[in-house]
């Protein structure tokens, strides 16, 4: 695939860790000064603050759709947050900004649009990770980028999955092929996270592919999946289409 623009989520334990979420935007930082990417948009998990909601929302049991709505209000703290660490990148809440301009790099706050364009269901399957699918989708991008602490998706073996179809991925899932992060050990540990289960869905709906980088990573995982001298074989990533 050619990228010229792309959406990139910062997943929760990026956001949280300023080591790990100045690897992260350093190395995006560098592919927008070398004209890698020329449109960058980052969009905030939710991170601690949605899963403190999910909990409240577990004890309280008030409405779903309170709980979806809540969960994108954190979105938006966190890109807040975010801007306040990196004031040089700018913040903006109207996706014309992003078309209209022939460079940006850019923290989106996704409230205000998805309250105007509410197409996504109100449920816990979907996060971040499904909202920021979408974001690409209505941007007209071809890929949607997840930073993560992890460098992708591992089987049962503990192998990265480099590339797998959303059919696939769900037929791993079913048979339980996919690796148990509760009982791998040391490093290994903490490399297989789950997707958000509607992701998939949104996947196979727009097919555009979800590809998942590790942002924690000193080898500067970001900056190697642009790097057209290196092989597929030689980058270390899981992409979902």
């Amino acid at each position: 695939m050619n990228y010229n623009s792309a959406i990139f989520k910062i997943g929760g334990k990026i956001l949280e860790d300023f080591g790990h979420l100045t690897t992260t935007i350093s190395q995006l930082e560098f592919l927008y000064e070398e004209n890698k990417l020329h449109k960058i948009i980052l969009i905030p998990g939710g991170g601690t603050i949605a899963n403190f909601i999910r909990n409240v929302y577990k004890e309280l049991k008030f409405t779903e759709e309170l709980a979806h709505w809540m969960g994108i209000v954190s979105m938006n703290y966190n890109g807040i947050e975010l801007s306040k660490k990196f004031p040089k990148i700018e913040t903006i809440e109207n996706f014309e900004s992003f078309h209209e301009l022939d460079k940006i790099f850019c923290i989106f706050l996704p409230y205000e649009y998805l309250k105007a364009n509410d197409k996504l269901p109100h449920s816990w399957e979907v996060t971040s990770d499904s909202i920021s699918l979408f974001l690409a989708k209505e941007i007209g991008l071809n890929a949607c980028f997840l930073i993560k602490n992890v460098d992708g998706i591992f089987n049962d073996k503990n192998q990265l999955i480099k590339e797998v179809t959303t059919t696939e991925f769900r037929k791993l899932k079913d048979s339980d092929k996919l690796a148990n992060i509760g009982t791998i050990d040391n490093d290994l540990k903490t490399q297989s996270r789950p997707i958000d289960p509607y992701l998939i869905t949104l996947i196979k709906r727009y097919r555009i592919a979800c590809v998942i980088l590790n942002g924690a990573s000193k080898m500067n995982r970001i900056i190697e999946f642009f790097d057209e001298s290196k092989s597929q074989r030689e980058k270390n990533f899981t992409i979902i289409k």
